[in-house]
């Protein structure tokens, strides 16, 4: 029986014999100088291309971050400008209060409420003028900005 093995391991040895052939002649073999330098070129060219993706993510993430402090800034702002308004209405009213209380007759008393009516619409349009103005010009910025940004983070790849 070994004498058998031994015969059936000669034949597969030698069914195989080039294919083993083959992979010590390939360990061997030499590689050309223009595919190395194929290979060394095309990793150069990815090793660039992954900077300058990593050039262009870290400039979103600048031009998402300049955008949302932005954003963030306005809104408080925004919010102490309405806070602001609630305040000075409030007073506005306490202190229409106080006049109307102090009239000594209907016609006197007619006259500071038709006083305060004029003098309320008159703040709401100054208000009505400053708030178009101001988002207005935010949208102007925005905008401005937006293209700026996009400027930045698209100026390479294109």
């Amino acid at each position: 029986m070994t004498t058998e093995t031994n015969a059936m391991m000669d034949t597969v040895k030698e069914a195989f014999a080039p294919v083993t052939d083959a992979f010590k002649n390939l360990q061997n073999m030499e590689v050309p100088e223009a595919a190395r330098e194929f290979v060394k070129k095309q990793a150069e060219t990815a090793k660039v291309r992954a900077a300058d993706l990593h050039a262009g993510s870290e400039k979103v993430t600048a031009v998402i971050e300049s955008a949302v402090s932005g954003s963030v800034s306005e809104a408080a702002k925004i919010s102490r400008n309405i806070q602001q308004a609630i305040y000075q209405d409030a007073e506005a009213f306490f202190a229409g209060i106080d006049r109307l209380a102090s009239a000594r007759s209907i016609n006197e008393a007619v006259q500071i409420q038709s006083d305060m009516v004029r003098a309320r619409g008159e703040v709401l349009v100054s208000r009505a003028k400053a708030t178009t103005e101001y988002l207005g010009k935010l949208v102007a910025e925005g905008a401005k900005s937006a293209q700026d940004n996009f400027a930045k983070v698209y100026s390479k790849t294109a």
